[in-house]
């Protein structure tokens, strides 16, 4: 798995790729962490389109990263879910904690308001 993070104005958008699972997670949390303490209203904006599978930690990160942003008085949100995905994070009911965008360009337009 590999993180790559890039801005989109005040939007950190951050791509992970591959599987979120186990040691991995680890990358991600070191990613998105000082993304989200380095601002004061952190706007993060987290792309699936890479990744292929997640696990109960990844959930894991993605519940730590929230609760840091909403702390922080920031948004979250994620876009290009696949189907599987979704589903998981639908049955675990996390999926009414993150903004939810069809692209990103309403994402980071989202995100910024």
């Amino acid at each position: 798995m590999s993180t790559q993070i890039r801005k989109q104005g005040d939007v950190a958008i951050v791509e992970p790729s591959g599987r979120l699972m186990g040691p991995s997670v680890v990358e991600l949390r070191e990613a998105i962490v000082p993304q989200i303490e380095d601002s004061d209203e952190p706007r993060i904006l987290i792309n699936f389109e890479n990744v292929n599978m997640i696990d109960s930690a990844g959930l894991g990160a993605l519940l730590e990263a929230r609760a840091l942003t909403i702390r922080k008085n920031g948004r979250i949100g994620v876009v290009h879910v696949s189907k599987g995905i979704k589903n998981l994070v639908a049955l675990s009911r996390l999926v009414s904690m993150f903004e939810n965008y069809d692209n990103e360009d309403a994402a980071v337009s989202g995100l910024s308001a």
